[in-house]
């Protein structure tokens, strides 16, 4: 009967040690308590006003995916070597996955695809105009082979890949 009361008792101090200990520590916690933040309480403030101007509506990619084809133009001059060696660059980080290093649409990612890329060096490619290429690249192919890159590739890399692509010939 001692054992039972001394255990009862030592179970009884333990529990209260931890007691105190937790509540010391909830006391002095060093990164305050959720209970202290201040509440946030939508619509109790009146919303803010977004100033004018900082929503586009025109210009910019809109103005790339509206323009058709044909009128599509780069903003700079797409045949200068520098242009041609930056879209070669663009052309090897986002490109030859699929369409291969020699441009014959036989890449390592391409190969899973059904039918194939396309070969970038055919009459059928080269032909196209600037802005087609472009579009291409940014919005996809309408059969979905080609993905929209528009949100991956800045608008410049854009043409510049365009230009190295151009700069390819037919064989």
């Amino acid at each position: 009967m001692k054992k039972g009361i001394a255990l009862l008792l030592s179970v009884v101090v333990v529990v209260l040690v931890v007691y105190h200990v937790l509540i010391y520590y909830d006391n002095y916690f060093p990164h305050g308590r959720m209970r202290e933040t201040p509440a946030v309480r939508p619509h109790e403030e009146p919303l803010l006003i977004m100033e004018a101007g900082i929503i586009p509506f025109s210009g910019g990619e809109v103005v790339y995916r509206q323009t058709p084809d044909a009128e599509l133009r780069a903003p700079f001059t797409l045949a200068t070597p520098a242009n041609i060696e930056l879209g070669k660059a663009g052309y090897f980080t986002y490109c030859a996955q699929c369409h291969g290093i020699h441009h014959d649409g036989k890449g390592t990612v391409g190969q899973s695809f059904k039918p194939l890329p396309t070969n970038l060096r055919t009459e059928a490619v080269q032909s196209q105009s600037e802005g087609t290429l472009f579009k291409h690249i940014s919005y996809g192919v309408s059969d979905g082979r080609q993905p929209a890159l528009a949100t991956t590739i800045d608008v410049p890399t854009r043409w510049r890949i365009v230009a190295y692509v151009k700069s390819l010939g037919a064989p």
